[in-house]
């Protein structure tokens, strides 16, 4: 004889929780503020977990990409974090055609009208014009104490250093590799009322020491170019700025020139947070080539002793070509008023 089962009583209906809440913890941390806070308006469950991803996402804006977590701090409004991809090196660039997702944050935010915009940096590289010079590095001592390491015998003069790269025996501990282990000081992102976010000291940083690179997209010039046309356009009504970066590294003679584009607009790390300062700033940046590599890396180091809750910032450079640039709040004795910028 076939049992059945005897019918759900009518206060066990409807009480097993949804797919929605099963996954609600997977799901929600890939969500814009903007599709958080709308989920959150839906019940208190769902609410707190939004809250919880809030609270995670303003504690680190690294997402645990970094040795030390990056807090943002905000007592000015009621922004809890800045929204972006974040990428602790230079990575492809992403289409626009389709959203950009990273879980516990990600996508684009509003900068401060200071924060970090288009740049045009300007550097030598000491090696002639067939490239001799820079070479991989074999060596399997590198940081030792007593081995010299030859990888920096064709570097560090006019901002450009080189480091052990892929062709090197040596591990991240060697002492030539003082740029790839992320960001090993502590710093924080706070909220300013002119400058919107802007990247501080944590702790004190002696003078010379690595803080981080520039990290971002890297296009090509057409891209660049293209996607400049439109971060003008949002950036005309003085809430947005763009953080696309123009390097341009030249050999002695001048005859030949590098140019790459370093875009941390949608994704980047924290370096797209420091401001320019009329007065040259804390910080200086500085090529970091490593062998095997093709391209170099933009590094910031300290320019002198940083104190703990000290502003990070360092010229942009100072060619002013575009009309309509973005106004400066630096406050230095020697601002001009307006950020310095060229026609990408």
């Amino acid at each position: 004889m076939q049992q059945t089962q005897p019918p759900i009583p009518p206060s066990k209906r409807n009480h097993s929780p949804s797919l929605l809440f099963q996954c609600s913890d997977l799901i929600l941390p890939w969500l814009t503020p903007q599709e958080l806070a709308t989920v959150s308006l839906t019940c208190t469950a769902l609410r707190a977990i939004s809250t919880s991803i809030t609270l995670r996402r303003a504690s680190d804006a690294s997402r645990s990409l970094e040795p030390h977590p990056i807090p943002f701090r905000n007592s000015v409004d009621r922004h809890p974090y800045a929204f972006f991809i974040y990428t602790p090196s230079q990575t492809p660039p992403s289409s626009s055609r389709f959203p950009l997702r990273q879980s516990w944050g990600s996508g684009c935010s509003a900068q401060g009208p200071n924060s970090a915009g288009e740049i045009g940096v300007e550097t030598v590289r000491l090696v002639d014009e067939s490239g001799e010079g820079a070479a991989g590095c074999d060596c399997e001592t590198c940081g030792e104490e007593g081995g010299g390491c030859p990888c920096s015998e064709f570097g560090g003069f006019d901002g450009v250093v080189s480091e052990c790269g892929l062709g090197c025996g040596c591990g991240l501990d060697c002492g030539n590799r003082v740029s790839q282990r992320g960001i090993e000081v502590r710093l924080k992102i706070v909220r300013d009322k002119r400058k919107g976010w802007s990247l501080y000291a944590d702790q004190f940083i002696p003078k010379g020491r690595f803080v981080c690179e520039y990290a971002g997209e890297l296009l090509t010039t057409k891209e660049a170019r293209l996607r400049q046309q439109v971060y003008d356009e949002f950036a005309s009504d003085g809430n947005f700025s763009p953080a696309l970066l123009v390097v341009r590294e030249h050999l002695p003679s001048r005859k030949a020139c590098l140019r790459y584009n370093i875009d941390a607009t949608r994704v980047g790390n924290v370096a797209r947070f420091i401001n320019h300062s009329c007065d040259g700033g804390n910080l200086f940046t500085t090529l970091v080539r490593s062998s095997g590599a093709l391209l170099p890396r933009l590094c910031f180091f300290s320019s002198k002793d940083i104190q703990e809750d000290e502003e990070l910032t360092f010229s942009y450079g100072e060619v002013t070509l575009r009309s309509k640039g973005l106004k400066c709040f630096c406050g230095s004795s020697c601002c001009l008023g307006r950020l310095p910028a060229e026609q990408t």
